[in-house]
Order: C-alpha cells, then sequence, then structure tokens
C-alpha cells in the first residue's frame, strides 16, 4: 500500500482543520509552560512558588475531568472545544499582558492557571470523540496516527520556538504565542461541523452515574485505564524524574538533552509505523509496543551510556505512539459516539493522576534511583503482560 493511500483520511476538509488545530494548538502549549515557569521564577526566584502555580492548574484539571466527560457528551463537542481554547487562549493573553505591564502577581498567574485547568478538564475529553464524529469507524485508525503525527510535530517545534522566544525575548511574548496559538485553533474548530447528540437523560448527575456504570461494565477499558496509569507513573517517575538524575552522575546532562532529541524521533516514526502498519487487534498492539519502555529502564539502571539511551529513547517514543493510536482506535471504535467522552475521561484521569503520584512516590522512596529504575522495569512488565491475559484486551478487534 502506498503512503498516498495511508494519507487519504486527508482528503476530508474537516479532518484537516482538525489536525491543523491540533497542531498549532500544541505548538502553543509547548512554549505556555515553559515560558510559565520563567515568569514564576523572575516574580518569586522560589521553586515551591513554582510547584504551587503549577497545581493550579493541574489540580482543577484532574479533579474535574469526569464531570468535563459528562458535559462534552451532552452538548456539541465543537462547540465545547472552540469555548475551551477561547478561554485559555483569554487566559495566556491576559498573563502576558500582566507581565509586560509589570503588574503580574503570583495570585494572578494562579487564578489564571486555575481557569486554564478548567477549560482544560472539559476540552480534552471532548477532543476524544472528535475524530469518530468526523470519519468512519474503518478510516478511523488512519485518522488517530495521522494525529498522532500532527501532535509530535507540534510539540517538537514548540518546544525549539520555546527555547528561542523564552531564551532570547522573555517569557511574556512566549505567552502571547500561546494566547495566538488556542486562538487560531479556536478559529480553525470552529469551521468543524457542529454534530448534536441525543441526550440520554436530562441530569447532569444522573450522566456521571452512568458513565461509572457504563465503565465499570467494559472490563477492557477498566485493564487499559490501568494500563494507562501505570505506564505514565513509571514514564513520569522513571524517565521524567529520575533520568536527568541518572544522567547527571553518567554521561552529562548535554547526553540527556541529545536523548530528549531521539525521544521526539521516536515520536515521529512511531506515527508514521502506526499509520503504515495498521494493527488488526489494537489494544494487544498498544500493550506490546509499550514494552519498548523496559529496554529504557534497564539501560538506565545497568548501562547509563548515551548511545544506548539515545537507541531506547527512540523506542520509547515509538511505543508510546503505538499504546496512544491503539486505545484512541479502541475508544472510538467500540464505544458509541453519546458515550465516549464520558468513558474515556476515565482513561485520561488515569493517566494524568498518575503524574503527581509518580512525583511524589520517587521523591519519598530513600534508595538509590537505579534500583528504583530495576524495581519499575519488574513491575511494569508483569501489569502489561498480566493485560495481556485479559482476553477482552488481547482479541478486541480492528474494524474494518
Amino acid at each position: 500500500m502506498s503512503w498516498r493511500a495511508d494519507f487519504a483520511v486527508l482528503r476530508h476538509r474537516e479532518v484537516r482543520l482538525f489536525l491543523g488545530a491540533r497542531f498549532i494548538s500544541l505548538l502553543g502549549s509547548a512554549v505556555g509552560p515553559i515560558a510559565l515557569a520563567f515568569a514564576v521564577l523572575d516574580l518569586s526566584d522560589s521553586a515551591r512558588t513554582l510547584g504551587l502555580v503549577l497545581a493550579s492548574q493541574s489540580v482543577p484539571m484532574v479533579s474535574l475531568m469526569l464531570l468535563g466527560g459528562a458535559i462534552a457528551d451532552r452538548l456539541p463537542r465543537r462547540l465545547v472545544l472552540v469555548v475551551a481554547h477561547l478561554v485559555c487562549g483569554t487566559t495566556q493573553a491576559t498573563a502576558a499582558v500582566l507581565l509586560l505591564s509589570g503588574q503580574a502577581e503570583i495570585w494572578h498567574l494562579m487564578v489564571l492557571g486555575a481557569t486554564n485547568g478548567v477549560a482544560t478538564a472539559v476540552s480534552l475529553p471532548a477532543l476524544s470523540g472528535i475524530l469518530p464524529e468526523l470519519v468512519d469507524a474503518a478510516e478511523l485508525p488512519q485518522a488517530n496516527a495521522a494525529s498522532g503525527i500532527a501532535r509530535s510535530t507540534g510539540t517538537l517545534l514548540g518546544g525549539a520556538v520555546a527555547s528561542v522566544i523564552v531564551g532570547f525575548i522573555g517569557p511574556a511574548p512566549g505567552l502571547a504565542v500561546d494566547a495566538a496559538a488556542f486562538l487560531l485553533a479556536a478559529a480553525l474548530l470552529s469551521r468543524l461541523p457542529l454534530t448534536r447528540l441525543a441526550r440520554t437523560s436530562k441530569s447532569l448527575l444522573k450522566d456521571l452515574v452512568e458513565g461509572w456504570s457504563d465503565f465499570i461494565r467494559t472490563r477492557w477499558v477498566v485493564v487499559i485505564s490501568l494500563v494507562m496509569f501505570a505506564n505514565q507513573f513509571v514514564w513520569v517517575g522513571c524517565w521524567v524524574t529520575l533520568g536527568p538524575v541518572i544522567a547527571d552522575e553518567s554521561f552529562g546532562r548535554a547526553g540527556w538533552a541529545i536523548s530528549s532529541v531521539f525521544l521526539g524521533l521516536g515520536f515521529l516514526t512511531g506515527g508514521f509505523l502506526v499509520l503504515r502498519v495498521k494493527p488488526s487487534h489494537p489494544l494487544r498492539f498498544g500493550i506490546l509496543g509499550i514494552l519498548l519502555m523496559i529496554p529504557a529502564l534497564l539501560c538506565l539502571a545497568l548501562a547509563p551510556r548515551l548511545p544506548l539511551v539515545a537507541l531506547c529513547a527512540l523506542g520509547v517514543g515509538i511505543g508510546f505512539q503505538a499504546i496512544s493510536v491503539g486505545v484512541d482506535t479502541a475508544l472510538g471504535q467500540h464505544i458509541p459516539l453519546g458515550k465516549l467522552s464520558r468513558i474515556s475521561s476515565y482513561v485520561m484521569l488515569a493517566t494524568y493522576a498518575a503524574m503527581p503520584l509518580a512525583q511524589l512516590t520517587v521523591g519519598l522512596i530513600d534508595t538509590s534511583p537505579r534500583t528504583v529504575e530495576l524495581a519499575a522495569a519488574a513491575a511494569f512488565t508483569t501489569t502489561l503482560l498480566l493485560a495481556l491475559c485479559v482476553p477482552s484486551v488481547r482479541n478486541l478487534p480492528r474494524l474494518t
């Protein structure tokens, strides 16, 4: 099959609009956190204060994720996304203006961050249902793979843009770029068709209860949520947090930066591979793919040398794309559209809740980082193999 056929899903104007919006918003979102971090440090010169500002966004995002899923199943998803992007664009623009005018205070950034977190809690579940609305089930794996490529490219370029703007001009222009990206993405999303879903009830609370019931009854979704939790826990704790510690005492900070470049290349490579492979069992493919995290953990523990770590980082990026596209495809093809955002919000909640738990756990463990890497490799391998033992996970088919 030719590459032209692989990208045939781009013939749909709506898909091109959505992918363009995702690319632009993620490019800006790669700049925003870096700009915000340096803005807070300029104002306070305190790592503790930076943690509080970042938490002001992450706490409402995680705590309201399930509510966001219920809202996204009741309202037109395009409308939800447009409003959320406008809110995020406005908060980032306000922060930029406050910084440029010299009026910014920490509490301003915390309030704006909390508002941003609420908007994100609603928009993330809504995103899960857009592509299944735009393409049929047979084209969904292709559309998800193309979305993964757009996501990876936007994030990679955003990092480069951030290094130039924040490093040479300042944090405020970086936040302004993020604001402009959100607003431009909102303009593109507003051109998508307005799809209305039939409400199953008149009560938002009842929708939340039904969402929990549907989630807990669907065994493969429960299992894959646990897999995504474990994956994010290991990623944040062992790679993002402990990886730099091990690099600092072995192959150096410059080497860690190089390995991060290879990680980004892995994301891109994985997107193209998933687009081409088209696995018949998406969850099986995704779990087998994320097993590529194991060599990275073992390498950091036993042989932290730059060539090996860089190669493992490439594999980690490929594995992340495999699990991401596999899960998105399984949810989009096997969960009814009217319930998709609510059920997806549980998977997202498991993923995002793992981040602070991993950071706290790693900080409290009083042992060598390399020992933690080995223990995590063993536990993560066991988790993935147990997940593959569940028939509904292993045998869930791709719809063609």
